[in-house]
């Protein structure tokens, strides 16, 4: 859980992918795993890491040079590069959607946790995370996914679940530039059964009797994140059933019986940056045709055009300098992003906890936010009044989480508010749920046995091994060696948490 966002991104490699789309270099990598207590630490890591990667791709490093050298050839090599920066990080959740859309669609999955589903159609998970999942997401160990690519552009798709009693589930609807644009849920909604618009730009139809709308989305292509809570291993045969009652249906099918839905597996393919350098540019320019920008970017769009940057554009039509200038600025892009999220600028720092933004999930027109902090850090984030996360790298005295013993107390009354629950969940430096004797990877308010203090308090311990058996109850384990970090999940957060008045308290190492 890199940032607030990061909760549990189920696409295999996708970083690595990212870095491909960006660079053209199949060996980069992004901010994960030790790459990423690095960078934290040293930030200029992920410039000489573009610096040593890109000499190995030879069309990557003449276009890069010139930012490593400060010698510029041709001005208009440096205009391009300095406005494709722009363009980039404007550009960003579009080429990062476009590959992560194809994946999920077209591609097989690569473990059971991978997303697969024709467009218009959920994909459920079906087992909650653990340490046998080594795919560095940070995932959570608290709900079952439920991911969908839906096409609002022809007419809408309506959205359907059961009553789900007292149950926290909630759908994510979320636009191509990874912006929030509305929720289906215990919150938004409410728990009752329901039927659900999904509406697209420009829709001016009516809808049946007991279809309620949704947000006209910005986009004609949306993504879906349902989570549905469970309630521990013997409660996944409900959830199962509840998700199987999870509909998308076009609306010109809306209300007939016994449909056969066709299958559609028809998205653009991204342009692969491995075998052409100005594939980022070409996908975004085809993504930006596809999901037009809104009215009030016409400026920007038309500066980004004097490149050959914006919808249904040529940049195979620019000038030589131009082009190389282009693909600088993709090879640097991606490593400036990440520099940006692993500052933790964008983060409150109180006791050692990471607070996030309270634009995020809707940084609009904040690019770069929009692009580090929401799109690069995992596909999608929670409105804060959905769900608050919170990451600790570092101990009460500023020291890295390492090998040892810690505590993290709350006082009487000191509990996170919230209306849903929340849970503590620790991960090693590669970002993977840590493996322990009881197989137990988060504690949280639905923890059987947790052990108030005499004041009423509760202190967690967070070692390798256990505190003892009246205490174990309370026991979060984390690695025998190494760097680990805790992520703190609060769903459907009270006020004083969106807006960072509750304080964690800090964690403190005691052996």
């Amino acid at each position: 859980m890199a940032s607030t966002a990061t909760d549990n991104r189920p696409a295999q490699r996708l970083r690595h992918d990212l870095a491909d789309v960006a660079s053209g270099i199949g060996q980069a990598a992004t901010a994960t795993g030790r790459a990423t207590a690095a960078a934290v630490r040293y930030p200029g890591a992920a410039v000489d890491r573009a610096r040593r990667v890109t000499r190995s791709v030879p069309a990557a490093w003449r276009a890069a040079k010139p930012s490593l050298t400060g010698r510029v050839d041709d001005w208009r090599h440096a205009y391009a590069y300095a406005l494709g920066q722009e363009a980039f990080v404007y550009g960003f959740p579009y080429i990062y959607n476009a590959r992560l859309r194809h994946r999920w669609v077209t591609q097989e999955p690569e473990s059971e946790m991978s997303p697969h589903a024709p467009v218009n159609v959920f994909w459920h998970a079906d087992k909650l995370w653990d340490a046998s999942d080594r795919q560095g997401l940070s995932p959570n160990n608290d709900t079952l996914y439920s991911w969908a690519w839906v096409d609002l552009g022809a007419e809408p798709v309506v959205l359907a679940h059961p009553d789900m009693g007292d149950r926290y589930f909630t759908f994510e609807l979320v636009a191509f530039t990874s912006d929030n644009y509305d929720y289906v849920g215990r919150r938004a909604t409410g728990p009752e059964a329901g039927a659900f618009a999904l509406v697209g730009p420009g829709w001016t139809g009516e809808l049946p009797e007991g279809v309620r709308r949704t947000a006209t989305a910005p986009t004609p292509w949306v993504l879906i994140a349902g989570r549905t809570l469970v309630e521990g291993e013997d409660d996944l045969p409900r959830v199962h059933a509840l998700q199987q009652q999870y509909t998308l249906t076009p609306l010109h099918l809306y209300g007939r019986k016994r449909v056969m839905l066709p299958e559609r597996r028809d998205v653009a393919e991204p342009v692969d940056a491995a075998r052409d350098p100005l594939g980022p540019w070409k996908t975004l320019n085809a993504m930006l045709a596809e999901n037009p920008p809104p009215a009030h970017h016409e400026l920007l769009l038309r500066q980004f055009a004097e490149i050959g940057v914006g919808p249904g554009l040529d940049v195979e039509a620019q000038p030589e300098p131009v082009k190389q200038g282009l693909i600088r600025a993709a090879a640097t892009g991606l490593s400036m992003l990440e520099q940006q999220l692993l500052s933790g600028q964008w983060a409150t720092l109180v006791n050692g906890w990471r607070y996030p933004p309270p634009q995020m999930g809707h940084f609009g027109d904040d690019f770069l936010r929009r692009a580090a902090e929401q799109s690069l850090v995992g596909i999608a984030a929670n409105d804060p009044e959905e769900a608050v996360y919170l990451a600790a790298f570092d101990d009460s005295d500023g020291r890295t989480l390492t090998t040892g013993r810690y505590r993290l107390r709350f006082g009487a009354g000191e509990l996170p508010p919230v209306d849903a629950f929340w849970s503590l969940t620790a991960y090693d430096e590669d970002r993977n749920l840590i493996p322990n004797p009881i197989d137990r990877y988060s504690v949280g308010d639905r923890t059987p046995g947790l052990v108030t203090d005499t004041d009423g308090g509760l202190t967690l311990y967070l070692q390798p091994d256990s505190p003892g058996r009246e205490r174990e109850s309370n026991w979060l384990p984390t690695p025998k060696q190494g760097i680990w970090y805790v992520g703190l999940r609060m769903y459907l957060p009270h006020p004083e948490v969106v807006d960072a008045r509750w304080h964690c308290p800090p964690i403190t190492r005691v052996g």
